[in-house]
């Protein structure tokens, strides 16, 4: 795709977007205003000011969103003492820990549902309200591509999760226990006592997890104000920031700055930095390259590879560190990180807030060198996302070398297949299962169209009878996606999928598969004949019934690669804010 911006709507000596419904002194006008006054707004309200959306994605299924109802009063607070006019809507609400078969199969959805939205109604800007992994990527999706002045206010960490006097930290925790129950290291009454002391306060996970790691790299792309990363959930700041956000948004209108002008090249190449200084979650990879689709930006897989190569990781915190979010908020957050990688982001590129990214970092510092290190002491050398390309993956994989165990960084063994998810739950404790320490699992069915939806399950628990000797991490690889918040030798992202008749698809049983994560390699030791052999007598296996309807079938027909970012074909690019006819 080439770099050219969505389109834009009216120009800012025009009537504002809103005028032309609340505005108007006829009959159209009229049922514009008479329904919205039954919520007892005065005549006032519609004389011209700014309407501002509020796209909250808050719902009592998504916990880590639970305090967005909140957070949307104090917004609310902002816009109408800047003169604006606040209209909270509500937006199908992704909880990662609670949908079936995966929130990622819904966040298109999520994303169509943002973008007709802001499109339909008569409002001038929007404020989006979310948290939980997949909600704000896909508010950032659908709102670029209406292109109105847009702004995030996330949801917030929780605090430290504490169990028998110690910090533990959401998801990363919740693998390490599960496999030391596995191993009988861990009573299954402990496991369980720990779930109140991990989850103790309103918020989404208190590690580096995917919905933290968005937070921050939308404060690193310019499209929040300073401190919506790493600011607790619970925390006072979070509301203030929350009002500054609606006051600030009313401005933006005004000054006609759109997510066009902020969502740039410079601002995504931001944000792939940052990510690996952070140790963020590997999900950002199909989460910026959704986002860079739908502004037009030309971001490919190797693009992260590029600039994250020589990042060091710098923020000591789980799962690739030993701290927590309400740590590295304290030691000076995200932007003590950015002033310490200053020399590689484009300080140029402009925030939401009105100042530069060089502006908004100028006066950063740092208090805790040991949870957010020096360039001359870093956590490891080794941050960022590999790209790995081969005869296993033509389109490319990634790996996250800081959650991974160095000795595994280069690795060949044979190949122990799963077929799908239901054989590994099957057969991975089977006592009889051939695997050794040395063995590299291989999960098949896993990508966006075979599950569907590219579910989390990457990071796959090792077989019980190597746990039990004490083995902790193995080379593991799949077309699946793993949580931010797990850890281990994990290659992720193997495209194209299995189900889509990628090499993955025809792995054996004693395949030996070479591993070299330095020169970014891959490979299924066989040689080009008998792979095109096999390739040629692959044949997908039958959809389930359950898909061959609605959106999940729309999804499966039409959702494209990993290293695509997974969007559906039809959604990339934009479609703007204008809408020429009536309702009535």
């Amino acid at each position: 795709m080439s770099d050219s911006k969505p389109p834009r709507g009216a120009p800012p000596d025009s009537p504002r977007r809103s005028t032309r419904s609340y505005g108007k002194l006829d009959r159209d006008g009229f049922i514009h205003r008479s329904w919205m006054k039954n919520q007892g707004l005065p005549d006032h309200a519609f004389d011209g000011r700014p309407v501002i959306g509020l796209c909250n994605t808050w719902s009592e299924l998504t916990p880590c969103n639970g305090n967005l109802r909140e957070l949307a009063d104090y917004v609310k607070r902002g816009v109408w003492e800047a003169g604006g006019l606040p209209l909270e809507f509500p937006a199908m609400s992704l909880g990662e820990t609670q949908m079936r078969p995966t929130a990622m199969l819904f966040r298109n959805l999520l994303a169509m549902e943002v973008e007709e939205s802001i499109r339909g109604n008569p409002i001038d800007g929007v404020v989006l309200l979310g948290g939980c992994d997949k909600t704000t990527p896909a508010q950032l999706m659908g709102a670029a591509s209406v292109n109105l002045p847009a702004m995030v206010v996330s949801a917030g960490p929780m605090l430290n999760g504490k169990y028998q006097g110690r910090d533990i930290g959401s998801g990363t925790d919740v693998w390490k226990f599960s496999e030391a129950v596995r191993a009988g290291q861990m009573s299954i009454d402990d496991f369980i006592a720990s779930e109140s002391g991990m989850s103790r306060s309103r918020g989404v996970c208190n590690t580096m997890g995917t919905a933290s790691t968005v937070s921050s790299l939308t404060e690193a792309m310019g499209m929040s104000l300073p401190w919506n990363g790493t600011l607790p959930a619970v925390d006072a700041r979070r509301q203030a920031l929350a009002h500054l956000t609606g006051r600030r948004i009313v401005e933006l209108v005004k000054e006609d700055i759109r997510p066009s002008d902020i969502l740039t090249r410079a601002a995504l190449e931001n944000a792939i930095v940052v990510n690996a200084a952070i140790g963020g979650s590997t999900n950002a990879v199909v989460h910026l390259l959704a986002i860079a689709g739908r502004v037009g930006v030309d971001l490919t897989l190797e693009d992260f590879d590029r600039l994250s190569r020589d990042i060091p990781l710098l923020v000591d915190l789980m799962p690739s560190g030993r701290f927590l979010m309400e740590d590295f908020h304290y030691a000076g957050g995200l932007p003590a990180v950015m002033k310490r990688i200053a020399h590689r982001l484009t300080l140029e590129a402009p925030t939401v807030s009105g100042a530069t990214l060089g502006e908004q970092i100028d006066k950063a510092a740092c208090y805790n060198d040991e949870v957010i290190r020096p360039l001359s002491h870093p956590v490891s050398e080794h941050s960022g996302v590999w790209v790995l390309k081969g005869n296993l993956c033509p389109r490319g994989a990634i790996i996250k070398p800081s959650a991974a165990s160095p000795e595994l960084l280069e690795h060949s063994g044979r190949a122990v297949v799963f077929e799908d998810i239901e054989d590994y739950k099957a057969r991975v404790d089977d006592p009889a299962l051939e695997v050794d320490e040395n063995s590299v699992l291989v999960l098949k069915g896993c990508g966006p169209k075979g599950y569907p939806g590219m579910p989390e399950v990457g990071n796959m628990a090792l077989p019980k009878k190597l746990l039990e000797r004490g083995v902790r991490d193995m080379l593991r690889i799949s077309d699946a996606r793993m949580s931010g918040t797990a850890f281990g030798s994990v290659i992720l992202h193997v495209a194209p999928e299995s189900s889509a008749g990628g090499p993955l698809a025809v792995v054996q049983d004693g395949d030996v598969i070479e591993f070299n994560g330095r020169q970014r390699t891959l490979q299924l030791d066989i040689s080009e004949q008998e792979l095109a052999r096999r390739l040629e007598q692959w044949q997908a296996r039958q959809l389930a019934p359950a898909y061959q309807r609605g959106y999940a079938k729309l999804y499966i027909d039409t959702v494209l690669q990993a290293d695509q970012g997974v969007d559906l074909d039809f959604l990339r690019g934009a479609s703007g804010d204008q809408v020429d006819r009536e309702s009535h």
